[in-house]
């Protein structure tokens, strides 16, 4: 009998508890979930503002708060713009990108390319005319009467290192001989009255000076000797000295140091000259 009645009470109680349970799902499917200063305020704990005061709210609040405002703040609709789609184009697949055996094939033909630019323009450089200057150009020595004031100036030997040459005079008087033994290359400059002489010697290259005591030029290395215009007289040199190509432009007299020809065979003597003193070089003979 007992245990029928403890059993009875068991049923009662478990329906009170599910009506109750059944209850507050209702209310809360119907309201949410009540936060715990709802709950606090229900139960009068919270003190409700009065007027224009407004209750404290907590930080847990805030946040959620926060959060439904930044998700309603990306929820806007934006206003497309009226302005027609670009037409898309497909990149080139070249320019996007090069895997690794493509930049070393165009790296090599690069350094390639670059080789032989620099190849190219070596053999141009090389092969290009160059403007010479000094020794082996054209050099314009000046005013024809100027020119011979200064050789006679000079003791009748004039020396300029910067075409390493000697300027004399050639007398009018041995013209017709030398017309005969020199090229027209030499006469141009003969009839105008100068020579222009190499320094060297043809003997073993040595550089022949003037003598002012013979008015001859006498190589000191092996006593080879010219006369004044580079005709040999005596000595083991197998011609006269060398000489250079001369031209004439506007009274100026020009001579062209990159045009060195033979100086005459020997026993050429068109101008006669004798030693007129001494020799300067010891020893010296005809």
């Amino acid at each position: 009998m007992i245990f029928a009645v403890v059993i009875a009470l068991l049923v009662v109680a478990a329906a009170v508890v599910g009506f109750v349970s059944i209850s507050r799902r209702d209310t809360g499917d119907a309201t949410g979930r009540l936060t715990r200063e709802t709950v606090k305020r229900d139960r009068g704990e919270v003190a409700v503002s009065i007027g224009d005061e407004s209750p404290e709210a907590s930080g847990r609040e805030v946040e959620r708060q926060a959060v439904l405002a930044r998700i309603e703040s990306g929820s806007e609709l934006v206003t497309a713009d009226s302005a027609p789609p670009v037409a898309w184009t497909p990149p080139d697949p070249e320019t996007v990108g090069a895997n690794r055996r493509q930049f070393l094939n165009r790296s090599i033909v690069g350094f390639m390319g670059l080789g032989l630019s620099g190849f190219g323009a070596a053999v141009l450089a090389f092969l290009w005319p160059s403007r010479i200057t000094g020794f082996g150009a054209k050099l314009n020595l000046g005013d024809i009467d100027a020119l011979k004031t200064e050789i006679a100036d000079a003791g009748n030997f004039l020396y300029l290192a910067e075409g390493r040459m000697w300027v004399t005079r050639y007398p009018e008087s041995a013209l017709e001989k030398a017309r005969a033994a020199y090229t027209p290359a030499e006469l141009i400059g003969m009839e105008e009255g100068l020579i222009a002489l190499f320094q060297k010697c043809p003997h073993l290259g040595c550089r022949v000076p003037d003598c002012q005591s013979s008015q001859w030029f006498e190589c000191p290395c092996h006593g080879s000797r010219y006369n004044r215009v580079g005709e040999k007289r005596s000595g083991p040199a197998p011609r006269g000295m060398d000489r250079f190509a001369m031209e004439i432009s506007s009274n100026q007299f020009v001579v062209n140091t990159g045009a060195i020809i033979p100086g005459p065979p020997i026993g050429t003597n068109t101008t006669g000259q004798e030693p007129e003193g001494p020799s300067c070089v010891g020893g010296a003979s005809e």
